[in-house]
């Protein structure tokens, strides 16, 4: 569980420094690449994609999610891989749960085409879902004993 909780706390505190810098720094829109991709500041008060829930309801499940996954954590990460997935949702998770504490909402910056705007909290979930996919897939594989490419 070393790794989950370093990769947890790296991930929590990078996200948080990064939403409090948006805060002070990100006034307007700034653009990257055009109307494409840009840093543009944004108050999200629902869940994923903006998703409005009623306001208990949101909470709760926003808990429960988050005691889940260090549930799985526990449970399932042997691996250093697992730990990583698990421990970028987790901080991932909690620097969301921080932000919409301090603000009543959370801080998204990211702009990329016509996606939902949103911020490294949401990145580092994405990737450690992504890599617990992976591991999943790689262990179904050698499970069947499916040789490599």
């Amino acid at each position: 569980m070393r790794f989950f909780f370093l990769v947890a706390g790296g991930s929590f505190l990078l996200s948080f420094s990064a939403k409090l810098l948006s805060d002070e720094l990100l006034k307007r829109r700034i653009p990257l690449a055009g109307s494409f991709l840009g840093l543009q500041p944004s108050k999200n008060s629902g869940i994923a994609f903006g998703i409005r829930l009623p306001p208990v309801l949101q909470e709760v499940l926003i808990l429960i999610a988050l005691v889940l996954v260090f549930v799985l954590a526990w449970r399932s990460g042997r691996s250093r891989w697992s730990q990583v997935g698990f421990g970028l949702i987790f901080g991932g998770a909690l620097g969301n749960i921080v932000d919409r504490l301090r603000d009543g909402y959370v801080t998204d910056f990211f702009q990329v085409g016509t996606f939902p705007i949103f911020n490294l909290a949401d990145s580092c979930i994405t990737i450690g879902v992504a890599i617990l996919l992976v591991e999943m897939m790689l262990h179904q594989r050698n499970k069947r004993g499916i040789s490599n490419f």
